[in-house]
């Protein structure tokens, strides 16, 4: 097993820019993209559907803008997307986090389960794409980037559910990224293949995640700010060629 690589320093790489990253409460990739986005020189806004969690992280960040957002909510999201303009000045970035996992066997996958799943992670990436793009487009300009999974591209038992909505919202990041890309906007993904927190172990059980990491290269999972580095990557003038791209950060084999 490989150890964690040193975390990166700072490079100005968002020097300037407004940021709004979904679900970026508590420890998970949301709230690491958050971190370093907030390191890389931007002014950032979180929000998350738990209020108590979203006002701590904020606070933990230095007192950035944080909201409680429920993405499966129309309402929801337009009053984020007015708040973050009203306050901030406008938005150039955009981090679709937000998704919600589970384990569940077809043959005993329930309506309910399966619609909240695709409700939250699909649904709502593109309630809130569709809410930026609503601003992004007549300014000419701005960068969304969407949390996918090597799900979308691999099957796994259980995870129907699940995969059948990052699938999605690869699809939806390429259509997305034809239709802004005369308007200078660009729409990318990446697709993690395992990075640890705590929540994870919500969804998926211990036994199952000590065996994703067998199959993991580096005989470890990502630490969530290895997938926050590319996140930063894509919203950066870094990637000002890259469009409909969705990109694995993943060390896993077949």
């Amino acid at each position: 097993m490989s150890d964690a690589p040193q975390y990166p320093q700072s490079h100005g790489l968002l020097a300037g820019k407004t940021v709004l990253v979904t679900a970026a409460a508590g420890t998970g990739i949301g709230f690491a993209t958050a971190k370093r986005c907030v390191e890389e020189g931007a002014t950032v806004a979180i929000a998350d559907k738990h209020e108590r969690r979203v006002a701590e992280s904020g606070a933990q960040l230095g007192g950035i803008l944080a909201m409680p957002c429920d993405v499966t909510v129309e309402d929801d999201v337009q009053a984020m997307f007015n708040r973050v303009v009203e306050e901030l000045g406008g938005l150039d970035i955009l981090v679709n986090n937000a998704g919600l996992g589970g384990t569940a066997p077809l043959l005993e996958m329930t309506d309910e389960q399966w619609n909240v799943v695709l409700d939250v992670t699909l649904n709502g990436t593109f309630r809130c794409t569709r809410a930026a793009l609503r601003y992004m487009v007549p300014r000419g300009g701005g960068v969304i980037v969407n949390n996918a999974s090597v799900l979308g591209w691999r099957a796994q038992v259980g995870q129907a559910h699940y995969a059948a909505a990052k699938a999605g919202v690869m699809a939806l990041t390429r259509c997305a990224a034809m239709e802004a890309a005369s308007a200078g906007v660009r729409v990318n993904a990446v697709a993690p293949s395992l990075a640890m927190h705590p929540f994870l172990s919500k969804a998926i059980d211990e036994e199952s995640l000590a065996e994703l990491v067998t199959r993991e290269a580096f005989g470890r999972s990502a630490e969530p700010w290895e997938v926050a580095n590319v996140i930063v990557f894509l919203a950066s003038d870094y990637s000002s060629y890259m469009t409909g791209e969705i990109v694995s950060v993943s060390s896993q084999h077949p």
